[in-house]
């Protein structure tokens, strides 16, 4: 069972970045497939998380009307585009998934995580 994340990198503020979270192992179709960060000195937070049957999904404020989620149910992959990247929204992201048909927590709900992907806006 294994979550892979990938995508970041190093962006300009006002840039853009998707990223990307593979599952092997099992489908992510039975779980809540969400995104997390944690940025240095600072507790992991959620960024979004998207319902099993897609048609649900929440944002935290700092990130609403810039990113969005979406999942592949065909590729067992989940995605976070990210556009007018900030500054502060550098952080290693990371992908998790619950078994819960929706999702909006801490991080302790998850059942899987990924091992991360940083990205670092520069002003």
């Amino acid at each position: 069972v294994q979550l892979q994340a990938s995508g970041g990198g190093l962006v300009q503020a006002g840039g853009s970045l998707r990223l990307s979270c593979a599952a092997s192992g099992f489908t992510l179709d039975y779980y809540a497939k969400c995104w997390f960060r944690q940025a240095p000195g600072k507790e992991r937070e959620g960024v979004s998380c998207i319902s099993t049957s897609g048609d649900n999904t929440d944002y935290a404020d700092s990130v609403k009307g810039r990113f969005t989620i979406s999942r592949d149910n065909a590729k067992n992959t989940v995605y976070l585009q990210m556009n007018s990247l900030k500054p502060d929204d550098t952080a290693v992201y990371y992908c998790a998934a619950a078994l819960y048909a929706r999702y909006w927590g801490p991080p302790d709900g998850m059942d899987y995580w990924g091992k991360g992907t940083l990205v670092t806006v520069s002003s």
